[in-house]
């Protein structure tokens, strides 16, 4: 194993060699930066990610490419190193039940035009997850033109922009039900076979940005009646989710729910949120978080 060779020593048929020093410094920088905790099982996936940017850059050895980092702190390949060690498992309606209680919430609110809800999907990745809220929404009030509107947020940029695009193989959609393909999905014909497009009334909805969730404060406006925040804490330690959810709740009112993901657990952050439901939080407004 890695992590029992030489400081210096290649691995197989590796074309760079990946010390146990450079496993340590990029588990220490994407921390810093993004909050997430690598573990020793992640360092092949590491090693085969990062190395694609040092193929880019025209670098043999990774020290040299995380000097680099280091010594350029605001340069633009902090967002490829990000987007790189970023992990984006996602699908439309994963979790269903999260949806069907968001069906109810939104039926149940007396949102209209004049006074629309604000939902938020705080880490977005490809769009299924926002995507899956619209149409949640449509469905609740009868409409494609919902009185809501839906903030996407990822840290890594590249996931984001193929969300915008709202373009998936037809294998993504497959377990949906076919009314729901025919209303919400557009699908592709010649050269753009195998491809649907989602409705344009649904992209319409959604507004995009990059955010860290690391950030001292999160540049949005609120509150939020939904913030989908989704098996994104398993990857950070138990000090960096309280930070995160200390922020989160500034941006929710007494009646917001925070939907989370089912593998995650709050217990740490009583005094912040309180559990409603399965895997359902509200804000715990008895102590102030700042």
């Amino acid at each position: 194993m890695a992590a029992n060779l030489l400081p210096h020593s290649p691995v197989g048929n590796r074309d760079f060699v990946f010390s146990e020093r450079d496993f340590r410094r990029v588990c220490q920088l994407i921390h810093d930066r993004a909050g997430i905790a690598l573990v020793d099982s992640k360092r092949d996936m590491v090693y085969g990610r990062l190395s694609r940017r040092l193929r880019a850059l025209g670098l043999t050895e990774f020290g040299t490419y995380l000097d680099q980092l280091e010594r350029n702190v605001d340069g633009e390949e902090w967002q490829a190193f990000t987007n790189a060690l970023t992990t984006n498992l996602t699908a439309f309606f994963r979790e269903p039940h999260h949806f069907e209680h968001l069906h109810e919430q939104l039926a149940a609110s007396g949102a209209s035009p004049r006074t629309p809800l604000a939902l938020w999907s705080c880490a977005a990745s490809t769009g299924e997850e926002p995507y899956s809220i619209a149409i949640t929404a449509c469905e609740a009030f009868g409409t494609l033109t919902p009185p809501v509107r839906i903030l996407a947020t990822d840290i890594d940029t590249q996931v984001l922009a193929t969300a915008q695009r709202g373009v998936y193989p037809v294998e993504r959609v497959a377990g949906l039900d076919a009314e729901r393909r025919r209303r919400f999905f557009q699908r592709g014909t010649g050269p753009n076979e195998g491809h649907c497009r989602v409705h344009p009334a649904l992209q319409a909805l959604i507004d995009y940005r990059p955010l860290n969730l690391l950030a001292p404060r999160y540049d949005i406006s609120g509150p939020f009646a939904a913030v989908f925040c989704r098996n994104v804490m398993i990857y950070f330690d138990k000090p960096t989710q309280r930070g995160i959810l200390s922020r989160l709740v500034t941006h929710m009112d007494a009646d917001s729910l925070l939907y989370t993901g089912h593998s995650e657990n709050y217990l740490h952050a009583a005094d912040l949120i309180r559990p409603c439901g399965r895997t359902l939080y509200r804000r715990n407004f008895g102590t102030d978080a700042a």
